[in-house]
């Protein structure tokens, strides 16, 4: 079965996510971007819920973002989630972050997929949201 490599996720910023001068505080990016990448599996079939339930978790191995352009309160931004390669155990994410034409942000992450003990394990055909490439 194929997979919807990419998906994007609207967002709207909220007060409480703006700084003192009224922008889209940095340490926001990621809690955006984790939302998109986590519609993106859903939209795929995976249950992160069920995943975890399972004993199995994906956690950021690294992280990266480039800021373009301040996203500020009320905004809407479309937050682009692409899964750009899956390998034995990892997932590679890129993000773009865009408020109409406008570049606000762009990223990447990687995720290993660990259990309990926080041991590397397999990401396996059979897990509904993600194929193995």
């Amino acid at each position: 079965m194929s997979i919807i490599r990419s998906h994007t996720s609207q967002i709207r910023v909220r007060y409480s996510e703006t700084d003192a001068m009224g922008f889209l505080h940095h340490g926001n990016y990621p809690a955006y971007f984790e939302e998109a990448r986590t519609e993106l599996f859903r939209v795929n079939g995976g249950d992160y819920r069920a995943m975890e339930e399972r004993g199995l978790f994906f956690v950021v191995v690294s992280m990266s973002f480039r800021f373009r352009s301040p996203a500020r309160y009320d905004d809407v931004l479309d937050v682009t989630a692409t899964l750009e390669k899956v390998s034995a155990a990892k997932l590679e994410h890129s993000y773009k972050m865009e408020r109409g034409s406008v570049i606000v942000a762009e990223g990447t992450t990687v995720l290993a997929m660990v259990d309990r003990a926080g041991q590397v394990q397999r990401i396996t055909d059979q897990m509904p949201g993600v194929q193995t490439d």
